[in-house]
Order: structure tokens, then sequence, then C-alpha cells
């Protein structure tokens, strides 16, 4: 009991930022900052970016756990710059897991047909409609090469807090309508 009141909590202190996020401006307005942040951070994912099909930005991803956890964060998909369609990422898990954590993901679809599926489906689910691999940066922001040739790179950055268990396994995607 001790363990859900904590989780309860730490999900409350995580949703408060979320709520001001419901607006679109403000969404679009993170988002712009989200990726040049992620420019900033390496220029090899910056190149990656231009070749991509698309990139789904998340701005802010709020994760909290106590053995019981969950993630949630609102972002959109850009293609060649723009947004096109709006989304929200959640999951839930069970197992060792302490923490709680905000940070921004940047989600790049190297492959057209991977975007296509993403982009049709009611609900995408990374690791069980398609495997994400999470990029390592080496010395001067360079990407780990095994990570480029996977057809979906994620970059987790901006990282505030602390959680032990970072993976976007079981994190799934869903369409979602923002309001002006």
């Amino acid at each position: 009991m001790k363990r859900l009141t904590l989780l309860l909590i730490a999900f409350s202190f995580l949703q408060v930022p979320f709520s001001h996020a419901a607006r679109k401006i403000v969404l679009d307005a993170r988002i712009d900052e989200a990726v040049e942040e992620f420019y900033a951070l390496t220029s090899a994912g910056r190149k990656l970016a231009a070749k991509s099909a698309g990139m789904l930005v998340f701005p802010k991803v709020g994760k909290a756990g106590l053995g019981i956890g969950g993630e949630y964060g609102e972002g959109a998909l850009l293609i060649d710059g723009k947004i096109v369609q709006y989304y929200n990422t959640a999951s839930g898990s069970i197992g060792f897991q302490a923490g709680v954590q905000t940070r921004r993901q940047v989600i790049l679809f190297l492959e057209k047909s991977v975007l296509n599926t993403f982009r049709v489906s009611n609900g995408w689910e990374a690791g069980v409609d398609g495997s994400v691999a999470i990029a390592t940066l080496g010395a001067g922001g360079e990407i780990d090469t095994k990570t480029l040739n996977q057809p979906v790179v994620a970059f987790i950055f901006g990282n505030k807090g602390l959680m032990y268990n970072l993976s976007l396994e079981g994190s799934k995607f869903s369409k979602i309508e923002k309001k002006k």
C-alpha cells in the first residue's frame, strides 16, 4: 500500500507539467525547442534527421515508478519539418524500477515503409509493432554505426530526475487531437 501511495504522489507530481501541454500552441513551442536542443546535441543526429522519412518528437515524457511504474508524454510527428499529426506515448510496467524522471525523446523513422505502418496504426507499440534502437552517442556526438542500420532510431536526452530502467519497449504511441 505504501508503494502505491508513493507512486500516486509521484505521478501527480508529473501530471502538473502535462496539464499545461494540452494547448496546441504551447505544445508546438515545446516541440520546436526540443528539436533545436536535439540538433545542438549532435550534428550526426541532425544529418540523420534530414535523411529520415519522419521525426516523432516528445518534448517531455514523465516516468515514475516504485515496483509499478508508468510514463506519459505528448508530442508530434514531423515530416519535412512540419507537424502532420499529434501523438501521445504511454506505458505501464511492473518490475524492478524506482524513481521519477522527465526526458525528451526524438524518434527517427529511417524507412518510409515503417513510417507508413506507424501512421496507419491505431496504437503503435515499440517492441511489438516495430523495433526501436536507442542511439548511443560517442565522442564528438557521433552515433554508433550499428544503430544507423536500424529502421527506427530513438534519441533520449534532457533527463531530469533519477530513474532506473531506461527503455522504450512497451511504449504505445497513439494519435491525439490538439485544441488551439
